[in-house]
C-alpha cells in the first residue's frame, strides 16, 4: 500500500464520540515509550502526524487519522509506567476497553512490543485480555535498530516460546523500526489486505 494522504481527523476522550464506523479501522497501542508515534510517522510518510515525546504518557485521547480517505488509523493512549494520577488512569483504561470492545469496524489491533526487553508482565495480561475478549490483534516489535541480527531474532523467539506455553497458534506479529522504516511496508499490505474484508 502507498500512502497519498494522511491528516489527522478528531480527538475523543469519549469513545462513545468516535467518527461514524464506516470505515475498517485499525488501532495501535503499547506501553508508554514503546515508539507508537514515531512508527505510525514513518508508517504514514508524515512527520509529526502523531505526537511524539520523551516524556511517558503523551497520548491521552483516542486519536482519529483518515488515511487515503478509505481507513482510520487510531491512536491510542499507552499502559504501563506513563506517572499519571491513578484516577486519571483508570479513566483511560475504561475510555480504552470501551473502545475496543464495542467498535464494530475495528479491524486489527497492532500492539506494540520493544523488543529490547524480554516479556513484560503487563504486556502479557493486555495481549491475553485481547484474546480472551476475542478481539483481532496483531504483535508489532519495535525499536529493531537497537538490536544486532542475532540478539533480534534471540528476543522474538523468547516472546513466541513464551506465549507457546499457552498459546496453540502464535498471532500474527511484525518487526520494525520508525528509524529505517523496517516493518512499515509489511504492516500497510496486511491493512490493504484486511481492508478487504471490511466490504465483505
Amino acid at each position: 500500500m502507498i500512502v497519498k494522504t494522511a491528516s489527522f481527523l478528531v480527538s475523543n476522550s469519549y469513545y462513545q464520540n468516535c467518527p461514524s464506523p464506516e470505515k475498517p479501522e485499525y488501532a495501535f497501542i503499547g506501553r508508554s515509550n514503546v515508539g507508537k508515534s514515531s512508527l505510525i510517522n514513518k508508517m504514514t510518510g508524515v512527520n509529526g502526524l502523531a505526537k511524539t515525546s520523551g516524556k511517558p504518557g503523551k497520548t491521552q485521547l483516542i486519536n482519529h487519522f483518515i488515511i487515503n480517505d478509505e481507513w482510520f488509523l487510531v491512536d491510542l493512549p499507552g499502559y504501563g509506567y506513563a506517572n499519571i494520577p491513578i484516577k486519571i488512569r483508570n479513566k483511560w483504561e475504561t475510555m480504552i476497553s470501551g473502545y475496543l470492545q464495542t467498535r464494530v469496524n475495528l479491524m486489527t489491533t497492532f500492539i506494540l512490543l520493544d523488543i529490547r526487553h524480554s516479556p513484560q508482565k503487563i504486556d502479557i495480561n493486555f495481549i491475553e485480555n485481547m484474546a480472551e475478549n476475542q478481539l483481532p490483534f496483531a504483535l508489532v516489535f519495535t525499536k529493531a535498530d537497537k538490536l544486532s541480527k542475532r540478539k533480534l531474532e534471540e528476543n522474538v523467539k523468547a516472546y513466541q516460546d513464551y506465549l507457546k506455553e499457552s498459546w496453540e497458534e502464535l498471532p500474527t506479529l511484525f518487526i520494525s523500526s520508525s528509524e529505517t522504516g523496517l516493518g512499515s511496508e509489511e504492516i500497510l499490505n496486511y491493512i490493504e489486505q484486511t481492508n478487504l474484508l471490511f466490504a465483505k
